[in-house]
């Protein structure tokens, strides 16, 4: 089997070969972020900043002195929340990747008992009830834990499943997710 390239393994399965890249690890995470409960609390973060800056402001042009400390602390707590809300995910991202990167190819299977990657360094089994729900990205499929602070994500990159049955493959794919996660 060649890189990034999928086969029918046993009937029922998918076999995927592929390389991680920082995209496919900046597109999962992004996803991991919309769909947890730790990743929507980050959407506050311009609201966060707006707040701050309102105290910057009241405390520049409002009645009495201005507080040399409060408006130093609220600026940098206004730009720092400015700055985390598209900075993490792609942070995130790219801890992710370095820590996939030096594994080289994976190798993955999808059967109707969940899914086993091999890579050069690590064996990884994880069960269905332990990814119970999917996104479909354009170039992802992104699979997601259950837990509430937004750590656990896996991705099985589409292109992946090309070659002569690419497509009918990745409808395999589908399959076996559909059967055993929920589709979110």
């Amino acid at each position: 089997m060649t890189r990034d390239m999928a086969r029918e393994t046993a009937p029922g399965s998918v076999e995927l070969a592929y390389v991680p890249t920082l995209a496919d690890a900046t597109e999962a995470v992004r996803v991991r972020v919309r769909h947890s409960p730790a990743g929507r609390r980050m959407r506050w973060l311009p609201a966060a900043a707006v707040l701050a800056f309102l105290v910057v402001a009241l405390e520049l042009f409002g009645p009495g002195e201005p507080d040399p400390v409060r408006v130093v602390l609220m600026a940098g707590l206004g730009v720092l929340a400015l700055v985390m809300g598209p900075l993490a995910p792609r942070l995130m991202a790219r801890g992710v990747h370095r820590m996939v990167e030096p594994q080289g190819e994976f190798r993955a299977v999808v059967d109707d008992d969940g899914v086993r990657w091999t890579a050069r360094d690590s064996e990884t089994t994880s069960r269905w009830q332990m990814l119970p729900q999917y996104v479909e990205t354009p170039t992802l499929f992104v699979l997601l834990t259950p837990d509430k602070f937004g750590v656990g994500v896996a991705f099985l990159p589409k292109r992946a499943v090309s070659g002569p049955d690419g497509v009918d493959a990745v409808d395999r794919l589908r399959a076996i997710l559909d059967r055993h996660t929920t589709r979110l």
